[in-house]
């Protein structure tokens, strides 16, 4: 199933729909794509960004643990407020914050 994608989304995303690896139907598939990300911390941050800001359409993340005081220093994208707080309900916030089409 392709996704359309709005002039908003052709803007956003023009700079990959450039590039002959990806292009329209590429930056589509993406859209419709579906992602688990297993972890929220060190490296699934990130990867959660990144997946949101490329354009995947949904993204599920797959992590019990809660930060902690001691998780701050490895985690540049985690305030000091987030201590005790699940990592798997604040990350999906963030990349909606950056990519609001993100699910």
């Amino acid at each position: 199933m392709m996704t359309e994608l709005n002039d908003a989304a052709l803007l956003r995303y023009s700079r990959h729909i450039l590039l002959p690896e990806i292009d329209i139907a590429g930056q589509q598939r993406l859209a419709a794509a579906r992602v688990l990300v297993l972890g929220a911390g060190g490296l699934g941050s990130p990867v959660l960004l990144y997946l949101a800001s490329a354009g995947v359409g949904r993204i599920s993340v797959a992590d019990d643990d809660v930060v902690e005081l001691t998780n701050l220093q490895r985690r540049w994208r985690t305030a000091w407020q987030a201590r005790g707080r699940t990592r798997r309900v604040r990350r999906p916030r963030r990349c909606r914050r950056s990519t609001p089409r993100c699910r």
